[in-house]
C-alpha cells in the first residue's frame, strides 16, 4: 500500500486548507490513519488520528477544534480539514497508517509503517 497527500498550499493566517491522502495498491479497512507534521528544524508530530471505521479520533492539543480529520475506506481516502489557519501550522504534512494500530492512534511515529511523501503547508501571518 502506498500513500499520496496532496493540498497543501500558501495561505494567510486565519484561512483553511483541506489535505487529501489516497492509499493505492491496497485498502485503508483495518488500518489506522494519521496526520503527522514537521516544520523546519523540529521533530515530526502528531496532529490526528483516526481509528479503523472512525470509532477513535484524538488531535493534538494544538490543533484540537480547528482541525478535523476524516476518512472515506469505500474511496481508500482520509482527510484532514485545516480551519483558523497559524503561522505556527507551517510545516509539511504527511499522512500515515498504521496497520498494527486499528483502533487506538499512537502519537509516536515509530507506531506507523505506512507513509506519504508529505505535502507542504505554508501560512503567512
Amino acid at each position: 500500500v502506498q500513500l499520496q497527500a496532496s493540498g497543501g498550499g500558501l495561505v494567510q493566517a486565519g484561512d483553511s486548507l483541506r489535505l487529501s491522502c489516497v492509499a493505492s495498491g491496497g485498502t485503508l479497512g483495518g488500518t489506522l490513519m494519521a496526520w503527522f507534521r514537521q516544520a523546519p528544524g523540529k521533530e515530526r508530530e502528531f496532529v490526528a488520528g483516526n481509528s479503523w471505521r472512525g470509532g477513535n479520533i484524538i488531535y493534538s492539543d494544538f490543533v484540537r477544534g480547528r482541525f478535523t480529520i476524516s476518512r472515506d475506506d469505500a474511496k481508500n481516502m482520509v482527510y484532514l480539514q485545516m480551519n483558523s489557519l497559524k503561522a505556527e501550522d507551517t510545516a509539511v504534512y504527511y499522512c500515515a497508517g498504521g496497520r498494527s494500530l486499528r483502533y487506538t492512534p499512537s502519537q509516536l511515529p515509530s507506531a506507523y509503517d505506512l507513509w506519504g511523501q508529505g505535502t507542504q503547508v505554508t501560512v503567512s501571518s
